[in-house]
């Protein structure tokens, strides 16, 4: 029969893990995107647009242009690795870390606006516009993009 083994000590590990926890605080969470209650110049729902946008109208002939589910498949592997630096960098203030985290999708977010071009516009549609790029109009979308941190 092997010989009992017990662990002593420990009270510094306990007592460092015990302030991480008090520092990291409530349940907190971070909504990126486009907000409820966010609005177009002409008073439409800004989330209706980014919905119509991303995944299309068919109806009424307005194809698919997924730049949100193309921004999160690029850039969602990175987001773990960054919030553990950033919560190291903050002394573990989860509301302010997962803050700045909302940051950075949402400028991940408006990047992935910017950067879409396809599917090409018709060229009636250029023609209107005046210029090519497929999720710009009046650049509302662009601006109300917005992270909006919730605690429990």
């Amino acid at each position: 029969m092997p010989p009992d083994v017990g662990m002593t000590g420990g009270g510094k590990l306990d007592a460092y893990l015990q302030g991480v926890a008090a520092r990291i605080g409530r349940p907190t969470e971070v909504r990126s995107g486009f907000l409820a209650g966010s609005t177009e110049g002409d008073g439409t729902s800004t989330p209706e647009v980014a919905a119509s946008n991303e995944w299309g109208v068919p109806s009424k002939g307005q194809p698919p242009r997924p730049f949100f589910r193309q921004m999160i498949a690029k850039h969602k592997g990175e987001w773990g690795a960054q919030l553990g630096k950033l919560l190291k960098a903050n002394d573990y203030d989860a509301a302010r870390c997962l803050g700045l985290m909302g940051e950075v999708i949402d400028g991940e977010l408006r990047q992935s606006i910017i950067d879409l071009t396809s599917p090409k516009l018709m060229p009636v549609t250029v023609a209107r516009k005046g210029f090519d790029k497929p999720l710009f109009e009046t650049g509302g979308m662009l601006r109300r993009v917005a992270p909006e941190g919730i605690e429990s």
